[in-house]
């Protein structure tokens, strides 16, 4: 079962039109197709279906721009385990697979450069202490349940632990095993730093131990050296670099996820049982007035009152949506009325994204309209300015999360044309609503399912059908022919 990061569409993608599913075809060499055949495993740094209905995923966004820079069509194939792409890329089904840990050379794959660093950790209850769980493990007196890509990490920690112990699990994935652990149907995991990071927002009943071995990269593998494929990997990921891109794209899917506590999260987590149910309805009303997903709404509500109508903070503001004075007399609402409170909220994050440059595309958008619902939208367009004039890009989230605390500084705000900010507040701000929404996205259901547009240049096929979404927790996958940007 994959259930991963942000996704509201309830679809399980299948294979496109007439193309074979079977799992024993050779692929034609990409340059006589112009179609790259890509083996992915979904998850959040691979491929998903996001919470507004498009494909979204790490390595998703890294090959469809790298098809596209070259000129090329891309089918992705997804594939139920890690066992399985590599048994794939070997029968020579793909011409690369994404997502692959350097170390498996000698197994007849070649890998371009590495892109991206994670860690195996070990996951256990947070009733326990590591130093315990640590100790347990190396007298064998406990086993490790694990993937197939971490048995070479087990195998050097074997070496000065020689009564560690551990069992490979073929079909699953580290979500899988976290949630097993967290539901006690399993001692101890170990999966990679990434998914755990995510992960342990949605269980925060357990916790992570980062001493069970070094960083692995990730690289792109193919089954063998296609010098052209090669040389057109390292232009790419070159490019990526330089162009802060590749950094851009890391932060999206992992710039937010280590901004709550456990103690956070679970307080969340209980409200969202306890609470919320009062005023979800309000927050659908608030969509369907202003568009907005009522997830979104229901998390800043959260993040601003913790979804009490009576708050109060020391400046002033007030509420469910801790509004100020004036602006909910210029919306025309009852601040400490929790229905108009919602309401009124949700229009003026409208507002926010309406006043931003209408050539800044999301999720930036809705990032930047939250940080100026925070602090104010003059300071919000002191610190874009500022972007500007520090050589970074004005319409991206990463950029002007940099450049928000700086309007701390005299050296900044002097020459600022709204002058002083504290700004590292709206970063923290945006960065821990993120969490609360995402967290919403995985539990709640959306208002309506949409499914990805259909492109002709990009397609997912889906043989095992596999559900794609997040949330397939509260609904159940449908099941469609294709789907793409």
């Amino acid at each position: 079962m994959k259930h991963w990061l942000m996704a509201l569409a309830t679809v399980v993608l299948t294979g496109c039109g007439d193309m074979p599913e079977q799992s024993s075809n050779r692929v034609l060499p990409w340059a006589e197709s112009q179609e790259l055949v890509v083996l992915v495993q979904n998850g959040p740094t691979t491929l998903y279906v996001d919470a507004e209905g498009n494909y979204a995923g790490l390595e998703y966004d890294l090959v469809t721009r790298f098809a596209v820079a070259n000129g090329l069509k891309v089918r992705f194939i997804v594939t139920s385990s890690y066992a399985e792409l590599l048994s794939r890329l070997k029968g020579n089904e793909a011409h690369f697979a994404v997502g692959v840990q350097k170390g498996f050379e000698s197994e007849g794959l070649a890998f371009g450069p590495a892109y991206q660093s994670i860690e195996p950790v070990l996951i256990y209850p947070s009733n326990k202490t590591a130093s315990s769980v640590l100790a347990e493990l190396s007298a064998g007196q406990a086993s490790i349940s694990t993937l197939p890509q971490y048995a070479m990490a087990l195998n050097k920690l074997k070496v000065n632990k020689p009564n560690l112990s551990w069992q490979v699990v073929e079909d699953g994935d580290s979500e899988d095993l976290i949630e097993r652990v967290a539901n006690g149907q399993l001692s101890y995991a170990m999966v990679d730093s990434h998914a755990a990071d995510v992960a342990q927002n949605y269980f925060p009943k357990v916790a992570i131990s980062r001493e069970m071995g070094s960083a692995q990269q990730l690289a792109w593998a193919a089954p063998e050296a296609d010098s052209e494929l090669f040389t057109l990997f390292q232009g790419f990921f070159s490019k990526m670099a330089q162009s802060g891109e590749m950094r851009s794209l890391l932060d999206r899917y992992y710039g937010h996820v280590n901004r709550l506590g456990q103690m956070d999260a679970m307080a969340f987590l209980d409200k969202r049982k306890a609470t919320l149910p009062r005023y979800k309805k309000w927050f659908k009303e608030a969509e369907a007035k202003t568009g907005l997903d009522w997830r979104l709404v229901a998390a800043l509500s959260y993040q601003e009152s913790m979804w009490d109508p009576e708050a109060v903070s020391m400046s002033g503001v007030r509420g469910m949506m801790m509004l100020t004075n004036d602006t909910a007399e210029r919306l025309g609402v009852n601040r400490l009325d929790p229905y108009q409170s919602i309401q009124g909220g949700a229009r003026y994050i409208q507002t926010m994204k309406d006043s931003l440059a209408e050539n800044i595309t999301e999720p930036d958008r809705t990032w930047l309209a939250l940080a100026a619902y925070n602090v104010g939208l003059g300071h919000l367009l002191d610190a874009r300015a500022l972007a500007v004039k520090l050589g970074k890009n004005p319409d991206s989230w990463v950029d002007v999360k940099t450049t928000l605390p700086l309007l701390r500084n005299p050296q900044y705000f002097k020459s600022a044309k709204y002058g002083y900010a504290r700004g590292g507040e709206p970063v923290i701000f945006v960065e821990r609503l993120r969490t609360y929404y995402d967290i919403l996205v995985r539990f709640e259901s959306p208002v309506q399912n949409t499914m990805p547009v259909l492109s002709e240049n990009i397609v997912v096929q889906n043989p095992n059908n596999l559900p794609l979404n997040i949330n397939n927790r509260v609904l159940a996958a449908k099941q469609v022919r294709t789907a793409a940007l």
